[in-house]
């Protein structure tokens, strides 16, 4: 790892509270739509709606909403407020830069948040009033604020920043100024995107509308993250009601330990001792999302049981804080939240997570741990957060809309979605139809998929099809919405769309989710055979115009599938897939995955599960390839490095397939871009329309 010790340039004084910058601020694109064709240009003008939170009384609800501009190639997030009742919806802020971190302050009459500091360029905490007025920064953080969050009191906030580890021999470098060289001594030196230069710590300060002051780096001295690395932020951290103690979550391990595990804890933080203690004591999977009941007897927070198991069961755990005695609520139950909130009156728990290829708003009584539906349908809902003990907020999206944000209720379970930023957009749109079909697998088995009709579909009429694989590989294929892989532009493009739920993904159970693990190469690709075969028998389709197409996971469920279709395909596209299972395993740098997922190391000759795994590699199996294949990658991946698709790239041209390849330098295992976005769905679709759409 690069790292041996640690240093800690963190400065607090005041940022800068002048006019705002001379950026461009980017505002709501005017776009004309004259055919009513999704496009990669409508994908880029839709508004994107984040971050809903309601005020402490509940009457309002603060949130941001992002657009991009493609001649600028970048996005902007700007903070909205709303009444709770959908009325009287404003522009708080008009800035080049993004807000993020929303929060209510001082009883809903002051929101603080996260911008970048045109002194600093830094992230900092800024707040103004809930008008939108009073402009202050907060905070000078020389290395900047990723996430933060206020104490109930308001006297303190915690907050995330990084810190600069080092592992120079001072003299190997004298004399060197303009070296490049890193020594690394310990694995995990890159994670996702980015070297390891940097680790984030967590800070407690004096909070207040002159600045924050005093810092104390809880973790001073402990070569450890928190948040964790790629994706925490705010929720790794829990303020105690009566603002003494603080839950944190941190995995305390580096190096290679780190790459090799998912243990990471909820820790207790005493603000008057300054130590802390691990709660979540014997357990050896992750632990993370702590939350404390409004009167601070219980902490509830999402745990899973099995080492290096990363898509393991999210138990919802809860701790009595003076017995320190802990419950699974979700023991019982064969499905799990991937988000909750506590009530206002701390009874029950909200929360939302994946059923039968959707994801309802759920709530759970504490006391009984029984389980009720409040809000479903063909849709998803995310974020939810109450307003009263009867009712609560949720983002609400699907394969036909993205975010918008509702309300949903108890006592009529009824759902009324407050706004609509994206109406005037869609309804200009000739939008596929959207069906479930459950279509019968190998062993027996029925298997939830979507079927994506194309706009003005006609049954009489033979269409082009594309199997979508989806990543993760434990992810669900729930009525999500993607501005990548988004299935109202396959449709618009003249496409029909299968997306099956196969054996791996969430919302069908543990033993459906669990039993990917190991099989790489086994009953999920079959699974998705039978989703092939299935559309592939429709009246119709083209049965000779089909595609299969995916990214993560699914790139390498197209690697494999290119191998052993049989003749079912037509076109092949794989975006960020593992190609060779022998060099992911020590390519990628969160190793506990490749370890539990592929059952090991390929050289443990004995090791029944991890031969079986590699033996499936799609590198294996490239002589039998003979479809034409477009590969995309990104040379900023350390999940699954853009070798891995160049390799299978090298292998299609060596084996005289038509191939194509669209390499992004600048992009990571997503394409982020918005210029770079447009072009991969250009390039998609020329590709389809190649193969798919003409006699060749």
């Amino acid at each position: 790892m690069v790292m041996s010790g640690l240093l800690l340039p963190l400065a607090i004084t005041g940022c800068h509270n002048g006019k705002e910058d001379s950026a461009k601020v980017i505002e709501k694109p005017d776009i004309q739509i004259t055919d009513g064709k999704v496009t990669p240009e409508v994908l880029a003008a839709l508004g994107r709606i984040n971050e809903a939170v309601p005020s402490p009384d509940g009457t309002k609800i603060i949130f941001t909403l992002s657009y991009e501009d493609i001649e600028e190639n970048r996005s902007n997030a700007e903070i909205y407020s709303i009444e709770a009742d959908g009325s009287n919806m404003t522009r708080l802020t008009k800035t080049s830069a993004s807000e993020s971190n929303i929060r209510w302050i001082e009883n809903g009459e002051r929101i603080v948040f996260l911008r970048k500091d045109d002194k600093s360029g830094k992230p900092q905490i800024h707040s103004i009033k809930s008008d939108g007025s009073d402009l202050k920064c907060l905070s000078d953080i020389q290395n900047g604020v990723e996430c933060f969050e206020i104490s109930p009191d308001g006297s303190k906030v915690v907050f995330g920043s990084p810190i600069e580890p080092y592992n120079k021999n001072e003299k190997l470098f004298e004399g060197l100024p303009k070296t490049t060289g890193r020594i690394v001594d310990d694995l995990m030196y890159k994670h996702w995107d980015e070297w390891v230069t940097q680790i984030p710590h967590p800070f407690i300060a004096n909070f207040s509308l002159d600045g924050i002051s005093d810092a104390t780096d809880i973790m001073e001295g402990e070569p450890f993250e928190c948040p964790m690395r790629p994706f925490g932020g705010a929720e790794s951290f829990a303020w105690s009601p009566d603002n003494k103690t603080l839950a944190y979550v941190s995995r305390k391990l580096k190096g290679q330990d780190y790459a090799f595990s998912t243990n990471s804890g909820i820790y207790l933080y005493n603000l008057e001792t300054k130590e802390s203690q691990l709660l979540t004591v014997g357990n050896e999977g992750y632990d993370t999302n702590p939350s404390f009941s409004p009167d601070g007897k219980t902490l509830a927070w999402l745990s899973m049981q099995t080492p290096k198991y990363e898509s393991d069961k999210k138990r919802l755990m809860v701790m009595d804080m003076s017995s320190k005695t802990q419950k699974d609520l979700t023991e019982k139950w064969d499905y799990w939240p991937e988000q909750f909130a506590w009530s206002k009156n701390g009874d029950s728990i909200w929360f939302t997570g994946y059923y039968e290829g959707v994801s309802p708003v759920f709530k759970m009584d504490v006391k009984n741990s029984t389980i009720d539906t409040v809000a479903n349908g063909q849709c998803d809902f995310a974020s939810v957060s109450p307003l009263t003990d009867n009712a609560a907020i949720a983002l609400r999206h699907s394969m036909r809309s993205p975010n918008e944000i509702c309300v949903v209720r108890t006592d009529s379970k009824d759902v009324k979605e407050i706004t609509d930023v994206n109406k005037d957009l869609l309804s200009q749109l000739k939008l596929g139809e959207v069906k479930m079909v459950k279509v019968p697998t190998s062993d027996g088995k029925m298997m939830t998929s979507w079927v994506i009709l194309p706009p003005d579909f006609d049954p009489e009429k033979k269409y082009p099809a594309i199997l979508y694989c989806q990543g993760g590989p434990q992810s669900a294929v729930s009525q999500f919405w993607s501005y990548r892989w988004n299935f109202m532009i396959m449709a618009a493009n003249g496409y029909v769309v299968i997306a099956p739920n196969r054996r791996g993904v969430p919302g069908f159970g543990t033993e459906w989710n669990r039993q990917i693990s190991g099989d790489y190469g086994g009953q999920n690709m079959k699974d998705y055979l039978s989703a092939a075969d299935y559309i592939a028998s429709q009246p119709y389709v083209d049965e000779k115009k089909l595609a299969a197409v995916g990214a993560s996971y699914g790139g390498f469920s197209v690697y494999w599938l290119a191998g052993h279709h049989e003749g079912r395909f037509a076109a092949l596209i794989a975006h960020a897939g593992i190609f060779n299972l022998e060099a992911q395993y020590l390519e990628t740098e969160e190793m506990w995955f490749a370890d539990f997922d592929l059952g090991g190391p390929y050289w443990e000759k004995d090791n029944v599960v991890a031969q079986r795994t590699y033996a499936t590699s799609p590198h294996k199996f490239v002589n039998n390839w003979n479809t034409p294949i477009l590969v995309t990658v990104g040379e900023l991946d350390y999940r699954i490095l853009a070798s891995q698709g160049m390799m299978a790239f090298n292998a299609a041209k060596m084996h005289g397939l038509e191939a194509e390849m669209l390499v992004f330098p600048d992009e990571n295992h997503w394409i982020l871009k918005p210029q770079n976005a447009i072009l991969w769905q250009r390039v998609f679709f020329n590709f389809l329309d190649k193969y798919l759409k003409t006699d060749k």
